[in-house]
């Protein structure tokens, strides 16, 4: 057989991926493909579609029986066992949601007064920067740069009123006095509000993993650190264009059990603050 028809039969098997989550072996078709620089033409996720739509404790399920050796001297599953295990189910069916999948207790109103003043603390530690340095351009504009998510460079020219803000609420920096470079990318600068509120909701004291101004966006505000605040997803669409004080007043929404759930090991340090 020579090198070519040889290279025919290996492309036309079918290709096979192990999962990271169940550890069996499935055709490349069963995984999404990925994109952006990693992506090829046989470069697919780790685990398989049926896989990703399960939590962290149904994958450990599915993939506890692959880890695992079995052992021959186990008894044999009998009748017995089986009925035990669906009465065991049932039972725990019958309990209420609470019993099967404790949550935190939700917060009270001091505690989430004492969160509110904890972030208007950091948020008091961003001290304005001095702006007097910025001169115009030829065109009359400021010239802003940054980095997307994926490290490409760009730059735009911006008017010396929002360059100034920018500056003094700690988005960006002044390069020279016709430049000013952006601190942040977009997902840098979520990351940054989540961690220094501690994916807390600053209006119910929920879990949050939503970014929501302060003084929003159609009254004047801007997407910098001073102006954002971490919020829920309920709160976030409630409050929409209202201020923080009349959205408070007018009731805040009560978090349900599931907004208490935090992440694994969420970053709750105040290093990372630019001050």
């Amino acid at each position: 057989m020579t090198e070519t028809q040889q290279n025919k039969d290996e492309a036309s098997k079918p290709l096979i991926k192990k999962c990271t989550y169940c550890q069996e072996m499935k055709p490349l078709t069963d995984f999404q493909r990925r994109t952006g620089r990693r992506a090829g033409p046989y470069s697919r996720r780790g685990p398989c579609r049926s896989c990703r739509g399960l939590g962290p404790q149904e994958r450990a399920a599915t993939s506890a029986p692959s880890g695992e050796k079995t052992n021959p001297s186990a008894a044999p599953v009998t009748q017995h066992s089986l009925e035990a295990n669906t009465a065991a189910h049932s039972l725990e069916a019958s309990l209420p949601m609470e019993a099967q999948h404790p949550r935190r207790k939700p917060v009270t109103d001091k505690a989430r007064e004492r969160h509110r003043q904890r972030v208007r603390h950091l948020l008091s530690r961003l001290k304005p920067a001095d702006t007097r340095a910025l001169r115009l351009n030829r065109n009359g504009m400021i010239r802003l740069r940054g980095k997307t998510d994926q490290g490409r460079r760009w730059h735009q020219e911006i008017e010396l009123d929002l360059a100034m803000t920018l500056v003094r609420e700690r988005m960006a920096v002044i390069v020279n006095p016709y430049t000013v470079r952006r601190l942040y990318s977009n997902k840098e600068f979520r990351q940054y509000v989540l961690k220094r509120d501690r994916y807390t909701c600053f209006f119910c004291g929920g879990y949050g993993d939503t970014i929501d101004h302060l003084l929003p966006r159609a009254k004047g505000g801007h997407t910098t650190p001073v102006n954002c605040v971490c919020a829920c997803n309920e709160c976030n669409q409630v409050k929409a264009a209202r201020d923080v004080d009349e959205f408070i007043e007018s009731g805040v929404p009560q978090p349900s059990p599931d907004d208490f759930e935090a992440p694994d090991n969420p970053d709750a340090s105040e290093g990372t603050l630019h001050t």
